[in-house]
């Protein structure tokens, strides 16, 4: 089916036909967001005739009215956000500005900013394509081969990058680029909601150290900064914040828009096992009660395990049990199914149906198994029709990608997996349906991923799936939630010391730091600088301050947790991917299975220090599911509220995590096989927590008994993980938690969830803030939730390293309830 082409089946009748596929109906709700028609304006006076025939060429008569506003703004030199929804056109908004000084100063430069290398291509094609003589765009970024890198310094007046190039390459060989940074007149920021966190925090003093080369090089005043961003709340005070810079926002979406019927999706349950086993009995909690990653982790460190695989390949996940029937053992109750495999066959039936498609899924891992299980599918009813579904992920080599985008581009794939690689401004023209496996944990990443189909101007179908998590459970039965809440905010803090200081070291080893240079970093700048005279890495002269090394800092922007991963074939030295350093511990252990489009491969060896994983061909029947133990210690109290029997908390704690043994699980059934021990190093992480402490007098006036204490703080501390994406722009891949009944540091029942990033990433602060609405929706999914004792959907944790034991779920709404009658509403 070529781009374009009129949609096979209406996505009423779509949804209709996927609805019957269980006897049950597993859709709560439907939500049809209406049609919108736009609001054009003519061009800029400014614009040049050449400039409005090669976009009438490519199809634009005239820009819609927040184009044409957002365009003047940034001509007449003030710094714009435009943040308008998916498939908006915010990129004329920018192009036009930029291609206009371009042609008008034949000097002029312009950067481009994108988060992905997707992006950055897709943008390549779209500048090309305006065919604009002397502009000469080009990427620059890792895949670059290095014969090219030296025209495009020299030649190349719209270069379009990534912030990990500009911190890695330009700024450090910034006398190389210096005529292109005198000249520098546009930087063009694109998805800049995607900038938040700790990668939010360094992304904007790199953009403070291009600011800094481009007056050491004349360039006054500084570049004019346009910004794109998805709907967002407050984006003028985010993209100050981002930019260090006064920012005029431009909000009114008006562009036209195609009706979408957005459906919220439940698994069914599945019929009862009657040869599973009974199971285990609980035994006792430690004190400190460790969670474990796996796929979106109650336990990151310094953002370990981003892109770790999912808890079951295939089949059933344990969740969604309902209570036992009269005279039913206890151990036959149901199980939901996962929602890795509802997506699975979901993606199968469109494709089947003709339905362009693009399913996203959390994790790198899940990806490769929707895609696997689809094609499976496809070929048992039609044999070939698989090959028209493909996987999309990060760590694919730059062909891989490349060749995937054409393919779906051109109608040669039907449907694709992909992680959130592909969330964001790729301009993949012609798709009919959206299938989200799992809440992408903010709302503005839902309405991206949901606007991805419905380009070509028709209408389009969404569907939400639920994993068996409670903010997704939660989510799905309360719609208005979804539909009826104002977009969050975008969280970044560029004054955390922990990315702070790092940054200023970079700046002084580009050039000796100035008084005047710390204008550019803001508040804690002087301070940092005293810090790293004292640590020895600075030294001060009459000049200014001057690094100290021979090398350069070592600064992860995305808080990784190191270099890349390199996946190796043994036996023939091939590439085949890369896998980010901090995720190497939990993807790339020895014994690991490794997924790479739909071929399994199992780790024969991890070698960290030469960043290395080699790897051989294996289809093995069984999952590995790393296991790692945390501890955490108190460091200082930055504020605390005395609510009585209970004290709610934010301060500093050191983390500590190591992996130490991983699971072999049966992919059909999820059976434990064995587990086997591993021997990583530790890894420790200082950062931001929120943490509640209630009386055992209070515990006990509730009807909690000393026993159950364990169960029922762990209970609450899942659940509260799980929901706090509901108040904070975070994923729960970014925060951790850890439950003891009397904690050291404490001397008290305790709940901790911290930020999994060095020196916090602003979500601990905002659980703080919102403590009593966070805690109210947690105690909320837990009451509402039909199980008995606890499932995945309310308070287990499928990556739980304690074994989901102890768990007390009425207990868990107890502790609540008393944390909520005390704490300040």
């Amino acid at each position: 089916m070529p781009p374009g082409a009129a949609l096979a089946v209406a996505p009423d009748a779509l949804l209709r036909r996927l609805r019957q596929r269980h006897a049950t109906d597993p859709v709560t709700h439907v939500e049809r967001v209406p049609p919108r028609a736009g609001v054009p304006a003519p061009w800029p006076r400014w614009a040049p005739e050449e400039l409005r025939a090669a976009y009438a060429r490519c199809g634009v008569a005239t820009p819609w009215r927040h184009q044409a506003e957002a365009a003047s703004l940034a001509y007449d030199r003030q710094h714009v956000v435009v943040a308008t929804g998916t498939a908006s056109g915010k990129s004329l908004a920018y192009q036009l500005p930029a291609l206009a000084t371009l042609l008008a100063d034949p000097r002029a430069t312009v950067v481009y900013l994108a988060p992905t290398k997707a992006l950055a291509a897709d943008q390549l094609r779209a500048v090309s394509a305006l065919e604009i003589e002397g502009v000469r765009p080009a990427c620059y970024d890792g895949d670059t081969p290095r014969a090219e890198r030296e025209w495009i310094r020299q030649h190349s007046r719209f270069v379009l990058t990534n912030p990990d190039m500009l911190h890695h390459g330009v700024l450090p060989g910034h006398a190389q680029w210096s005529g292109f940074l005198r000249r520098l007149a546009y930087v063009v920021v694109d998805e800049c909601h995607v900038y938040r966190g700790v990668f939010g925090s360094h992304v904007a003093h790199v953009l403070r150290r291009l600011r800094r080369q481009c007056a050491r090089y004349g360039r006054t005043p500084g570049p004019t900064f346009v910004l794109a961003s998805a709907t967002s709340g407050d984006p003028a005070a985010a993209a100050s914040r981002l930019t260090g810079l006064p920012v005029t926002a431009v909000t009114e979406d008006t562009s036209p828009r195609a009706g979408v019927t957005f459906a919220l999706w439940e698994p069914p349950l599945l019929p009862p096992d009657p040869t599973a086993s009974p199971a285990p009995p609980p035994r006792r909690a430690p004190d400190a009660v460790p969670s474990t990653p796996d796929a979106d982790t109650d336990t990151p460190l310094d953002g370990a395990v981003r892109n770790a695989g999912p808890t079951l390949s295939t089949g059933a996940s344990p969740a969604g049990r309902r209570p036992p029937a009269a005279g039913e053992p206890a151990d036959l109750v149901q199980v939901r199914r996962s929602a890795l495999r509802e997506t699975a066959d979901l993606l199968a039936d469109t494709v089947a149906a003709g339905v362009r498609t693009l399913a996203f899924v959390r994790s790198r891992r899940g990806a490769e198994v929707v895609a696997t299980s689809a094609r499976r599918s496809l070929d048992e009813a039609v044999p070939g029709l698989g090959d028209r579904v493909a996987a999309y992920r990060a760590g694919y080599l730059r062909e891989e990608r490349r060749e995937l985008e054409r393919a779906l581009l051109h109608g040669d794939l039907l449907g694709l997996a992909s992680t959130n690689a592909l969330e964001l401004g790729v301009d993949l023209i012609g798709l009919d349906a959206v299938l989200i496996c799992g809440y992408p944990g903010t709302r503005a990443s839902l309405w991206q991923q949901a606007g991805r189909a419905g380009r070509s101007g028709q209408e389009a179908l969404a569907v939400l799936v639920a994993r068996d998590d409670p903010l997704d459970t939660y989510l799905v039965h309360h719609p208005e939630a979804v539909f009826g809440a104002p977009v969050e905010a975008t969280v970044l803090d560029p004054a955390n010391a922990y990315v702070l200081g790092p940054q200023l070291a970079c700046a002084a080893a580009e050039a000796p730091l100035t008084a005047a240079d710390l204008e550019h970093f803001g508040d804690g700048a002087k301070e940092a600088v005293a810090a790293l005279v004292d640590a020895g890495a600075l030294r001060q002269r009459p000049t200014g301050w001057y690094w100290r090394h021979r090398e350069r800092p070592e600064v992860d922007l995305r808080g990784e947790g190191g270099a890349p991963v390199c996946v190796v074939e043994a036996a023939t030295g091939r590439l085949l991917g890369t896998v980010d350093g901090g995720s190497s511990h939990f993807l790339l252990h020895h014994g690991a299975v490794y997924l790479h489009q739909g071929v399994s491969y199992v780790v024969d060896a991890l070698d960290l220090d030469d960043g290395c994983a080699l790897v051989r061909p294996e289809e093995p029947d069984w999952s590995t599911h790393a296991r790692d133990v945390t501890s955490l210690s108190v460091v200082s109290v930055r504020s605390y509220v005395d609510a009585g029997p209970v004290g709610l908390f934010l301060g500093e704690v050191d983390v500590t995590s190591q992996v130490v043994s991983y699971q072999r699980r049966r992919i059909a059934t999820g059976e434990v096989i064995d587990t086997r021990p591993l021997d990583l190093p530790t890894r420790e992480l200082r950062t931001v927590a929120v943490w509640f402490t209630l009386s055992p007098e209070s515990l006990a006036a509730a009807g909690v008994n000393p026993a159950d204490v364990p169960g029922a703080l762990h209970a609450a501390e899942h659940a509260a993980i799980g929901l706090l994406p509901l108040v904070a722009t975070c994923d729960r891949w970014d925060i951790g938690g850890l439950s003891t009944a009397v904690h050291p540091d404490t001397e008290a029942p305790t709940v901790f969830v911290y930020d999994g990033h060095s020196g916090g990433a602003g979500f601990a602060e905002r659980a703080y803030g919102m403590a009593a609405a966070w805690l109210r929706a947690t105690r909320d999914a837990i009451a509402e939730c039909g199980c008995e004792a606890g499932c995945p959907s309310c308070v287990q944790s499928p990556k739980c390293g304690n074994g989901n034991n102890p768990l007390s779920k009425p207990d868990a709404i107890r502790v609540l309830d008393v944390v909520l009658a005390n704490l300040p509403q």
